[in-house]
């Protein structure tokens, strides 16, 4: 997908599309915990409304920001990816700088800004996504962390976590760890990545796949955590996955410790 880096008139000018807009691409890093989630909801505030009332303070223009995953209520990204079409013409440094200004005080940061040309989308470009899962495994409580990790005070075998999840990877029907809302048309997914390691007093586990199913990551999550702590055993976990339905898996992790890093395209 091509993409033209931050720049002068050139990159707005290879941007412009036919409707008169120039589409941007955006990096956002965001702290989920004040937010209903990623997208728009009437119970609440929204990191795509904070996001749409800061272009509207910008340029004056009502416009749709679309983001490449729709993180839950209180998930956390550090690398979400964001594209928003704009009229008027205004640097992709300007334009970064004024949204980060009009964010404030919310905890919502654009890390980048590029004007993108082609057909790209930030959602449905995306070849790719990675999630990082933290927790913070120890008896006292995770007081600088909290809100961003699971504490969990059992001790956790990371080895055997780590060897259980090599089981979910792969392509395989994941209707065990499938959210009962969850909007998929199929529950089938290819899990490219599935890691658990320990660095000290945090596990940390990395998901990687094109796309997930609603709670898909939190719900493997939670089924590890059960082998860490010697509920569970590897073929525990076989046969929940095998078993393609929800009540045969372990518990949904709390929202927390989850990361939206990274998008491929």
């Amino acid at each position: 997908m091509n993409e033209v880096e931050i720049t002068g008139p050139e990159a707005i000018a290879a941007g412009r599309r036919a409707a008169g807009t120039t589409r941007f691409r955006l990096t956002v890093e965001y702290d989920g915990g004040p937010f209903v989630g990623w997208q728009r909801q009437e119970n609440g505030c929204s990191i795509q409304q904070c996001l749409e009332e800061a272009v509207f303070a910008t340029v004056q223009e009502t416009r749709t920001v679309y983001g490449a995953g729709r993180t839950d209520a209180g998930v956390h990204a550090t690398g979400q990816v964001a594209h928003v079409d704009i009229e008027k013409a205004i640097a992709p440094a300007r334009l970064m700088a004024a949204l980060n200004f009009h964010l404030k005080p919310n905890p919502i940061a654009v890390t980048q800004c590029a004007v993108a040309v082609g057909d790209f989308h930030a959602r449905f470009s995306a070849i790719g996504r990675a999630y990082l899962y933290r927790i913070v495994n120890r008896r006292a409580p995770a007081v600088i962390e909290r809100g961003h990790v699971w504490w969990v005070v059992a001790p956790l075998d990371a080895a055997s976590m780590h060897r259980a999840a090599q089981i979910l990877v792969g392509r395989h029907d994941f209707s065990t760890f499938r959210a009962s809302l969850c909007q998929a048309q199929s529950p089938i997914k290819t899990l490219d990545r599935l890691d658990v390691t320990r660095e000290g007093e945090e596990i940390r586990i990395v998901a990687e796949a094109r796309s997930f199913l609603h709670h898909q990551v939190r719900n493997m999550v939670g089924t590890l955590r059960l082998v860490g702590d010697g509920k569970w055993s590897p073929d525990d976990v076989r046969a929940a996955l095998d078993a393609r339905d929800r009540a045969a898996g372990g518990p949904t992790a709390p929202a927390d410790g989850l990361y939206l890093t990274r998008v491929v395209y």
